[in-house]
This record gives structure tokens, C-alpha cells and sequence, in this order.
């Protein structure tokens, strides 16, 4: 996975994040602003999960995203 390529559309991908785990606030998704690690603490945060399943999440979402060169 590109992670690049989901900071780079972070803007666009917000919605879809949002999406993906609702608990997190526009403002949570704002501090994001497309880093990784920051999403995985929120995540974790948010949905009171262990660090591995907050990171097997995100790698996932950003995997969906960029599989076909596009987010």
C-alpha cells in the first residue's frame, strides 16, 4: 500500500473515512490530515480497540483506496 497516495487525497478521502468509522468527529478527521499513525490512534481511540486491529483497519482502507492507482 501507498500511504502517499491517501495523504495526498486525504481531502477527498475524508468522506469515506467518515464512512468507514463513524464515531470519528470532522474534527478528529481534520487532525488526521492523512497521517497514518495519527488515524490509528484515533481509531484506536474512538472505538476502544487494541493498537494491531486499529492498524490492520487503516492498512486496509488505505489498501482499498489506492489498488487500482486510484483513491
Amino acid at each position: 500500500m501507498n500511504w502517499d497516495r491517501v495523504a495526498g487525497n486525504w481531502k477527498q478521502l475524508k468522506g469515506k473515512a467518515k464512512t468507514e468509522w463513524g464515531k470519528l468527529t470532522d474534527d478528529d478527521l481534520d487532525v488526521v490530515d492523512g497521517q497514518r499513525d495519527v488515524l490509528i490512534g484515533k481509531v484506536q481511540e474512538r472505538y476502544g480497540i487494541t493498537r494491531d486491529e486499529a492498524e490492520r483497519q487503516v492498512d486496509e482502507f488505505g489498501a482499498s483506496r489506492t489498488v487500482s492507482g486510484r483513491p
